[in-house]
């Protein structure tokens, strides 16, 4: 009793002076050994992780579309028109229309081959595997009763393993998390043939770990959890702050693929990596109804954030949005393939300097004649952004959309070598992000 009453008492101090806690320590309200030791870990990975020479991951990107379509998109008889993808039947011919997809989807066996997904990942993510090496472990109770001790078969008891994971869904169901999930490092949520959404609860924390991969969740009507004692490892707890209400919050961490999340509704940002993650790709994802989408970069202040390096690709970004897709700052962004059907205020943002390569991607400027702008640069005058390389190649602009470009006009070039232009051009974005958002997957059938 006398222990329980020192843990009620600290929670409410720590709870108290939550204002002076450094924003480095990211809600961990008792920085222990523990943290600390991931901590370093996690800053060795992200050197190990970090590319100096960037443009070579978005040359092998643009190296594997290019080969998609000039193969298997003609191959399939696929046009640049959605009037001919409406005409497919489900249940027809393959319908895996990139070359992420393509790497998995066409596998009517894909249930038994789930491990195969983990050699998919393309961008600065590739590499990524998760829990490939691990064993499997099904999820079968939807609940979050007990964050001290969490019951086997639930979703938190399986991301707190050290060991790798490979984490799957006995059937559908929704799991409402009563604080954030805490991650540990090499594990995969894998959705597929479920129909599963994380909802009106807490979100995601991957913070210092690495190599996660995330498939196939409902992620939506996210709210901060309030903090207190929670278990983020088989054998450590400690004392957390109020989280902030992402959908998945990334940070110090690296080797992360979002794959496949239909997101909308969440209290702060959909996705927000920051504190030097890098190694990210996010791909295939569907987002609706939210305001501020993702952050790359939480600070103009932290030049650390300069090792980021995100791909965001084939991903629709649609109805309800406002800004934010994304904002960066520092880092190296990689923005390819997606459609831009809806924005409110602007599309793609930054300060500080950060490296954004649009490439491909198909942008609808909203009917307000004040928002036809996709880009917005925040807390700098043209003579200072006018140096930011901002560069637009291959994407197409619907109804007045303007990119205002900055930098070296021969950017393109350092980045993405020959291959840009053709490897995806802005008209076939209607074809790759067809099947953006968790799929309806049916065992013994191609996903």
């Amino acid at each position: 009793m006398a222990a329980s009453n020192r843990s009620f008492s600290l929670f409410f101090f720590f709870l108290f002076f939550v204002d002076i806690i450094p924003t480095l320590q990211a809600h961990i309200a008792e920085y222990d050994d523990y943290w600390k030791q991931r901590e370093v870990e996690a800053k060795e990975h992200i050197e190990k992780a970090y590319n100096p020479n960037p443009e070579v991951v978005t040359q092998h990107f643009n190296h594997h579309v290019a080969r998609y379509k000039t193969k298997s998109l003609s191959l399939m008889g696929f046009n640049s028109t959605r009037r001919h993808l409406r005409g497919m039947r489900k249940g027809g011919p393959c319908q895996a229309t990139n070359p992420i997809d393509q790497c998995w989807r066409c596998d009517p066996n894909w249930a038994r081959n789930r491990r195969r997904l983990a050699d998919c990942a393309l961008g600065f993510g590739r590499g990524t595997t998760g829990g490939k090496n691990g064993r499997f472990y099904v999820v079968t109770d939807p609940s979050d009763d007990d964050l001290l001790n969490p019951k086997p078969g639930t979703l938190r008891h399986a991301v707190i393993q050290k060991r790798p994971l490979w984490i799957v869904f006995a059937r559908s169901m929704i799991i409402k998390l009563k604080q954030e999930l805490i991650m540990t490092s090499n594990k995969t949520i894998d959705a597929r043939g479920a129909n599963v959404h994380v909802a009106y609860g807490a979100g995601f924390t991957i913070q210092f770990v690495r190599n996660i991969i995330i498939h196939g969740l409902h992620i939506h009507d996210i709210v901060p959890g309030s903090g207190g004692l929670i278990r983020d490892a088989e054998d450590h707890y400690g004392l957390r702050t109020r989280s902030d209400g992402d959908g998945i919050s990334v940070f110090g961490a690296t080797n992360i693929w979002l794959d496949h999340l239909s997101m909308y509704n969440c209290y702060d940002g959909i996705i927000d990596a920051i504190q030097a993650s890098t190694a990210i790709t996010i791909s295939n994802c569907h987002f609706t109804n939210h305001n501020e989408v993702m952050l790359f970069g939480a600070s103009d202040s932290y030049s650390e954030d300069q090792k980021m390096q995100i791909t965001v690709a084939f991903t629709h970004f649609g109805k309800g949005l406002v800004q934010r897709m994304p904002r960066c700052r520092w880092g190296f962004i990689h923005v390819v393939n997606n459609d831009y059907t809806h924005w409110l205020m602007y599309a793609i943002g930054g300060s500080s300097h950060p490296t954004i390569i649009s490439q491909g991607n198909r942008f609808v400027a909203p009917p307000n004649m004040a928002a036809k702008e996709v880009t917005k640069r925040d807390y700098a005058p043209p003579q200072v952004w006018k140096s930011w390389n901002w560069r637009s190649e291959g994407d197409v602009m619907v109804n007045g959309a303007i990119f205002t470009q900055s930098g070296d006009p021969n950017a393109s070039k350092k980045y993405a070598g020959n291959t840009m232009l053709s490897a995806k051009p802005g008209y076939m974005v209607p074809i790759l992000t067809k099947h953006s958002g968790s799929l309806d997957c049916i065992r013994g059938r191609p996903c």
